[in-house]
This record gives C-alpha cells, structure tokens and sequence, in this order.
C-alpha cells in the first residue's frame, strides 16, 4: 500500500495543494458574502430581512452540484469567460456562504440588547453598532461552527473535483493514479487521507483560536 503513495506522492501532493488553495479562495468568498447577508438578516428593515432570507434559503437548498452546472462557463452566456478555478471558487463559495449567515446570525443573538442600545446612545448609527460592537464579538462566539463549517468545505470540495468543472485537487488526482495502477482501494485510502490532514489541521487551528479569542457565555 505504501508504494502506492510513495510512487505518486507529487500527484498527491499536488492535489492537495489544489484543494487547499480551492478551500481557502472559496472561504473568503463565503465569508465575505455570509457577513453582508447576516447584516441583512439582523437588519431593522424588513425588506433588508427579506432579501437576506430568501438568500440563505436558496442557496442552502439548492445542491452544490447544480451551482457548479450554473457556473461552468459552458452554461453561462454573454460572452463572460469564467475559468474553473473562477466557477469552483464561486460556486463552492456561494453554498457555504448560506450556512457562514446563519452561524453569524446566531452570534449577532447571543449579544445583548443592551449593548446595542449602549452602542445607539453614544451616537453611533446602526450600521456603526454592528460593525464596531455587535460583529467582533459574534465572530469570536461562533469560532467553532465556523471551523464546522470549514470542515464541510472541504469535504465538499470533492465534488468539485469529481463535477464538469474537474479541478485537479486530491481526488482528481486519486482517480489518475487508480487508473495508472489499477489499485482502487490504495489509491483512494491516500485521497483520504490527504483528506483527514486538512481536517485535523482545521480543527487543531480552531481549538486554539478557540482557547485564545472564544467568548464564554
């Protein structure tokens, strides 16, 4: 079995490589996107509410797998080119941005009301108040949904790989060596465990973030 990872250990590390960097672009996407629809979640007017409702709702129903059809650039039209790496990006990025909102969301509940009156008093205007005082602290209450969160990513981002978009991440890569060598099952216990060390790596960073930033309620 060892042979087989020794053999190919520059695919290996190669996709590995791809899946880090395909997880760590579509994070930010996620993230930058689930922080504006939560604003929009927790806002006072009730079309804003809406508009963030109808968001999370959608993309959290709709499977990745479709996202990655509607973000190839074989399906989209008008003349914008979009790369794989821009449509896995994207599309993986928009999904878990849905659950990135609903974590936030929770984390903007579990601040009291009364600092955000605090917050009103002193002059500061809404969007000021969640900005300065409300989202800081929900970020360091959901550290570790968000670290979840990341963990499902990665999972997800095998489909990715295995969808038309066929990015060269860790199972791409498997599936090249199980054709090479004909041995199924070692090629692809390699791919999980490429798997496994970036989740372990997730979770040993969001323990110690955790221990050092988590608020305790």
């Amino acid at each position: 079995m060892i042979d087989v990872l020794t053999e190919n250990l520059d695919a290996f590390a190669s996709g590995l490589w791809v899946t880090t960097r395909l997880v760590l672009g579509s994070f930010v996407v996620a993230l930058v996107l689930g922080t504006l629809v939560a604003a929009l979640r927790v806002a006072s007017s009730p079309w804003l509410n809406r508009i963030g409702t109808v968001y999370v709702e959608v993309f959290r129903n709709v499977p990745l797998l479709v996202l990655l059809f509607i973000a190839f650039p074989g399906v989209l039209r008008g003349g914008v080119e979009i790369t794989p790496w821009t449509a896995g990006i994207l599309a993986l990025g928009v999904y878990t941005s849905a659950y990135i909102t609903e974590a936030l969301r929770s984390g903007v509940a579990a601040v009291s009301r009364g600092q955000r009156e605090a917050g009103l008093s002193l002059g500061f205007t809404q969007g000021e108040v969640l900005r300065r005082i409300v989202l800081p602290q929900a970020f360091r209450t959901v550290i570790g949904p968000l670290g979840s969160i990341t963990i499902a990513m990665i999972k997800n981002s095998a489909i990715v790989g295995a969808s038309i978009v066929a990015l060269p991440d860790i199972l791409k890569e498997a599936r090249i060596v199980n054709s090479n060598t004909f041995q199924t099952a070692e090629a692809f216990f390699w791919a999980a465990a490429c798997y496994l060390l970036l989740t372990i790596t997730v979770t040993v960073v969001i323990r110690n973030l955790e221990t050092r930033y988590a608020i305790r309620r």
